[in-house]
């Protein structure tokens, strides 16, 4: 996909709408898409306390800051997410401080379930994985890039975690090792700091405005 439409744009929510819409939802005992059993409830609320504390703690690294000088034209990074993501609600806030930080940039939300043609078109190791951030030029609309849906480390433990959930026959089991990667993937976060989102995030914008890499 080499552009976005600007209905789809038009459409887009803002990272405060977007909060809106999931706090609404989670008070009629819904989500976001068709799923609203309830551990996807569950989920959704456990993401809700994980932005709150993201919002109020998260500090943007000086390389962040010097990174961002580096963008030189208007720029849209449209993000495919739903509200009962955990690696959404880890990595979303982190990408609005980043935007905040430069009057070049605006952060856009879109739900992944309802654009399956944009989600289709940016699809990881085939899977719909999200947060998927495609990076746009503001003006034109076309593609510079895109980054997602998690850091590095996190993703290899999805994928170690998947091979080992396709070898195992009982469904309890598949469960139970699916809980162990969502604890580890989310202490690994907290671990973290961000730190690994700003700057593979930052890597990424860089290389869509056609930025060499420093040696």
């Amino acid at each position: 996909m080499k552009k976005i439409s600007s209905e789809v744009i038009g459409r887009s929510m803002t990272y405060d709408a977007y909060r809106q819409l999931t706090d609404e939802l989670l008070a009629q005992g819904k989500t976001t898409g068709e799923n609203h059993s309830e551990a996807m409830i569950h989920y959704t609320q456990l993401n809700v306390a994980r932005m709150n504390r993201l919002d109020k703690t998260t500090r943007l690294l000086e390389a962040t800051r010097e990174q961002l000088q580096h963008v030189n034209r208007p720029m849209i990074w449209l993000t495919l997410t739903e509200a009962w993501c955990g690696d959404a609600a880890q990595i979303i806030p982190v990408l609005q401080k980043i935007a905040e930080a430069s009057e070049l940039v605006e952060l856009r939300l879109i739900l992944r379930d309802e654009h399956p043609e944009i989600m289709n078109a940016f699809l990881t190791n085939g899977g719909r994985s999200i947060p998927k951030v495609i990076l746009l030029d503001a003006q034109t609309l076309d593609v510079l890039g895109s980054w997602g849906p998690r850091p590095a480390v996190v993703q290899e433990m999805v994928m170690a975690a998947r091979a080992d959930m396709e070898a195992l026959t009982d469904k309890e089991a598949k469960k139970e090792r699916y809980q162990e990667l969502t604890a580890a993937a989310q202490k690994w976060y907290a671990k973290d700091k961000t730190q690994s989102i700003q700057e593979e995030f930052l890597k990424a914008v860089k290389e869509s405005l056609g930025v060499r890499a420093e040696v």
